[in-house]
């Protein structure tokens, strides 16, 4: 037996595609593993009961966690907008499932649920309608958080989340995994630096007014006019921000920076409109994202890892919507890691770890790697 296991059915029928994936996880891994992970797409959300019953009255693992998923992975494969169930288990991997809820204040958003001493990796997957992630990610700095937000709902209380052998509408459910478990994450971003970095010298929230002594537009028309045609093309299509996380460092490329939208520009106030707050004295520099650059940085990212099993939560941005072709995560994150056990899903958002701190990304690929 392994310690690992992960199954891909694409088969109509939900009853059909459970089974298909359980037997193919007994016969891998075998009954009462620590823990197993379940994505369905939406094409299976009536029946998510039923799976997630047999998962465990035949499999019976100690914890179970999944949730729906516009797009689910297993193996090299990306099942996009079409059914499939994903199926991962693993043994000598201790867990302690968690029902998180949000509660809101007149101080903010307060999460419930989390363990007062927890520490280590939790395994989360909210519902991007029902609880606001970042309040999560505030709540612990002793606990790194990766996963990823269900994606198969347009409107609130079309997504479901399974927890153990509850099924919910809402909140977020997750696992704490045993801090003797030395999980790592590779958060790809899929961006390049463009132009200079310069120094917020005047912001006020996510309003960035003044870069390095100059308003932000006369510098985003600086970076503009140095660049060669084909960045100019990329900024055509979308241009972001990176905010640098680790300020210590001399230079600054890939892998620095938190990534954010470009929401807008005014042309009165020279001001620009970032996707996240931005303080003064923070570095920041213009980025562009391309599919040769996304696949560039994943395939770096990857060539350093070693890990026997991953899991992988992909934006639903990515995908056919941004590659030329089918299953580009899924397949490098498999072939860097020798064909081991992958499965995942497109998210609403992705968590992950950049520099330490944990964050809530977009058009990202966040790989939780297993020892």
């Amino acid at each position: 037996m392994s310690r690992y296991g992960a199954a891909l059915s694409e088969h109509p029928d939900s009853a059909d595609a459970a089974g298909e994936v359980i037997g193919e996880i007994l016969e891998a891994v075998g009954s009462s593993p620590d823990l197993a992970v379940l994505f369905t797409s939406a094409s299976h959300r009536d029946a998510i009961n039923e799976i997630a019953d047999a998962v465990h009255q035949v499999l019976a693992p100690s914890a179970l966690i999944g949730a729906t998923a516009v797009s689910v992975i297993g193996g090299p494969l990306e099942v996009e907008e079409r059914p499939a169930v994903s199926l991962w288990a693993a043994s000598q991997c201790p867990a302690q499932p968690v029902r998180l809820e949000a509660v809101r204040s007149h101080e903010g958003w307060a999460v419930g649920g989390m363990p007062a001493d927890a520490e280590g990796t939790l395994l989360a997957v909210p519902d991007p309608f029902t609880f606001p992630s970042e309040a999560l990610l505030k709540a612990g700095s002793a606990v790194t958080v990766v996963g990823g937000l269900a994606s198969a709902a347009s409107q609130p209380g079309d997504n479901r989340l399974i927890l153990n052998q509850e099924v919910y509408d809402d909140g977020a459910v997750g696992v704490l995994l045993d801090p003797s478990l030395e999980v790592r994450t590779v958060v790809s971003q899929g961006c390049r630096p463009i132009g200079q970095p310069f120094t917020v010298t005047q912001s006020e929230g996510n309003i960035v007014t003044e870069m390095g002594g100059r308003t932000a537009v006369d510098r985003l028309r600086e970076t503009l006019l140095g660049l060669d045609e084909a960045d100019r093309a990329l900024v055509a299509k979308g241009l972001h921000v990176g905010v640098v996380i680790d300020e210590h460092k001399s230079e600054f490329d890939r892998g620095d920076f938190l990534i954010r939208g470009l929401i807008g520009a005014d042309e009165q106030t020279g001001a620009l409109a970032v996707g996240d707050a931005v303080e003064v004295g923070t570095t920041i520099q213009f980025q562009v994202r391309d599919a040769a650059t996304a696949d560039e940085d994943l395939r770096e990212l990857m060539a350093d890892t070693s890990a026997r099993s991953a899991l992988v939560f992909t934006c639903n941005g990515r995908g056919t919507h941004l590659f030329d072709g089918p299953d580009h995560d899924a397949a490098v994150v498999h072939e860097a890691l020798e064909r081991a056990p992958v499965a995942g899903m497109f998210c609403a958002g992705e968590l992950g770890p950049i520099g330490g701190h944990n964050f809530l990304h977009g058009f990202t690929a966040s790989v939780v790697l297993f020892p």
